[in-house]
């Protein structure tokens, strides 16, 4: 088995708590990381939110296939575990995840937002990267409402902050949310 073949078999156990990362953490610790380690340790975005192509940052990153996608969208464990690691994430960026009145998904800034986006909202910011890959990983696995919901967030946050995030930052926001039908 080809070594991309091998991270993506590893990718579902991965997410069931069952197989540590290409660097030995299992899924649990790196949802108990500080923001520190979030924001200073950069080859563990590729596992939490996993996309059909290579990452050009981390070559130990998984690729997923139909079947890894197939595998998240038919067990309800692993979407659980996706939606709590973007949990993490929102929190990572001061935002909160919820469920209005009428029973739609809303991302919201929390209480923390004003201290937390001193960390992320800052001109060529890597977060940003993060933020595209989140959004496509969401839209891949099939949890559109919750990139829709962090998507329109994000656009109210690109309305205060356009000069330091950037039009071409917030366009790769956009098409990370449009559907990707290769797969």
């Amino acid at each position: 088995m080809n070594h991309e073949k091998q991270l993506s078999a590893m990718l579902v156990l991965f997410y069931l708590g069952e197989q540590r990362d290409s660097e030995d953490r299992t899924i649990q610790e790196i949802w108990t990381w500080s923001f520190e380690e979030l924001e200073c340790t950069h080859d563990y975005i590729q596992w939490l939110f996993p996309l059909p192509e290579q990452s050009a940052f981390n070559p130990n990153a998984p690729i997923v296939d139909k079947e890894v996608i197939q595998a998240f969208k038919n067990n309800p464990r692993l979407r659980q575990n996706l939606l709590r690691s973007l949990t993490v994430m929102l929190q990572f960026y001061g935002l909160q995840c919820h469920e209005s009145n009428d029973g739609k998904i809303v991302v919201s800034q929390s209480e923390d937002y004003q201290n937390r986006k001193r960390e992320w909202v800052c001109i060529f910011d890597h977060n940003y990267l993060r933020i595209t890959r989140i959004l496509k990983c969401l839209i891949t696995f099939g949890l559109e409402n919750e990139a829709e919901a962090f998507y329109e967030c994000l656009r109210q946050i690109y309305r205060e902050d356009s000069d330091r995030i950037g039009g071409e930052t917030f366009q790769h926001w956009t098409n990370a949310v449009k559907p990707n039908t290769t797969m």
